[in-house]
């Protein structure tokens, strides 16, 4: 199984390019093909999806597509999903609306988390990254995330506290 984990910053060029790394190109590969999207991610990003993972999402969407408190949704994400690849030197671009919606200018970190990955202006990832270790926000959103496993019927986990926790983030 495989999954999308750690952070590199990378610079964007005059043409809206920047290098995705090799190590995470590699997980965009599905039957030989290395082909992704980039669409608006939450809290300020942007995010870049796996093809069978967009798939997966527009199947499960088309069954709920005429649910009119969903429409301004489904036009926002899918208007602005771009549909994309690398060239040989493993540089991909982002579109100029993306860019401007999401305030990148020059650098930006990409950050692999789990089935897909973010890519956030330099600036915003290192404000959200010390917010949320500067203050008890990262314990305690550890310790609740850590809960969502044990919610798993198929796998049942030992409730798993901040003190379980309190040497991962010090």
């Amino acid at each position: 199984m495989h999954f999308f984990s750690g952070t590199t910053h990378a610079k964007i060029d005059d043409k809206g390019r920047f290098v995705l790394p090799q190590h995470i190109r590699h997980g965009f590969v599905e039957a030989g093909e290395l082909r992704f999207s980039i669409g608006l991610g939450l809290g300020g990003c942007l995010t870049i999806y796996k093809r069978s993972v967009i798939e997966g999402i527009v199947q499960r969407f088309q069954k709920k597509q005429h649910i009119a408190k969903y429409q301004p949704f489904f036009t926002t994400f899918f208007s602005t999903l771009h549909q994309t690849t690398c060239d040989k030197l493993g540089r991909t671009s982002i579109p100029g609306f993306l860019k401007d919606s999401v305030g990148i200018e020059k650098e930006i970190v990409i950050a692999g988390v789990l089935n897909k990955v973010e890519i956030w202006s330099k600036e915003a990832y290192e404000k959200n990254l010390q917010m949320l270790i500067q203050g008890d926000g990262l314990g305690k959103m550890t310790e609740e995330a850590f809960a969502l496993l044990g919610e798993e019927e198929d796998a049942p986990l030992k409730k798993i506290t901040a003190d379980d926790l309190a040497g991962v983030f010090s």
